[in-house]
């Protein structure tokens, strides 16, 4: 099912505005509810939404959203195997799974919400995991010989105390590849994660701040052991 205003390929949000900052999907081939979730959620300041009826394109289009909003059942995927998709293919967004009864533990979903529910109840949740994603890095992390403190966007020297403050995009793109936990993240996910969707970036503009990040966090820049490049993305070394 298309969402309002276009295929989710080129969506729009409901109402037909462009979508914003805080952009949520509607993933869920309950017409009826999916559509009313759209509707009521779209009035509620702070979201943009789009609606999709299945997995495939839910997983297609993930990344130019900023949260999820699932029903656990789908015509071709349960939502937990849509969920780790997700998760496998680099998507650190929050995920809210929309259930019939209890939490599933093994769900790598990052909230549960059983029916029936209150949309204002519903609307705040998803609120309160949108403020934890961008939070999601604040508590300090080792990166290599330093301590990195992301709320503050610093760099601490263990042995020395030196400190080094990052800029935007470059603590950005370290929060990203430290949820992805060790796996690689793409160039494209890079770009969409750290300047986002519609922004005028480019795989140079990335490269361009990847190579200044090694010249602050590596000890040979030319031999990168932290900022691992991999084919078609990079990762954080151990």
């Amino acid at each position: 099912m298309d969402p309002p205003g276009g295929t989710v390929e080129h969506c729009t949000g409901a109402g037909g505005k462009a979508m914003a900052e805080r952009s949520v999907l509607i993933v869920g081939d309950d017409e009826a509810l999916r559509r009313s979730l759209a509707e009521h959620l779209s009035l509620f300041e702070g979201f943009e939404v789009a609606e999709c009826d299945n997995g495939a394109e839910a997983l297609a289009a993930a990344g130019r959203f900023d949260l999820l909003l699932l029903d656990a059942g789908l015509p071709d995927m349960d939502g937990r195997t849509l969920c780790r998709a997700l998760r496998r293919s680099g998507q650190d967004m929050p995920i809210v799974m929309l259930t019939d009864g209890e939490a599933d533990i093994d769900s790598p979903a990052s909230d549960h919400v059983a029916k029936p529910f209150r949309l204002g109840a519903l609307a705040a949740r998803l609120r309160a995991q949108l403020r934890r994603h961008e939070r999601g890095g604040d508590e300090a992390f080792a990166v290599g010989a330093y301590s990195f403190q992301p709320s503050a966007r610093l760099l601490v020297h263990d042995a020395s105390g030196a400190r080094l403050r990052l800029t935007e995009k470059e603590a950005a793109i370290l929060k990203c590849l430290r949820r992805a936990d060790g796996a690689a993240v793409s160039r494209r996910l890079l770009l969409e994660r750290v300047w986002g969707y519609h922004a005028e970036a480019d795989t140079h503009t990335l490269e361009t701040h990847v190579y200044r990040l090694r010249q602050k966090i590596e000890a040979d820049p030319a031999r990168p052991r932290l900022l691992l490049t991999e084919a078609g993305g990079y990762r954080l070394g151990p």
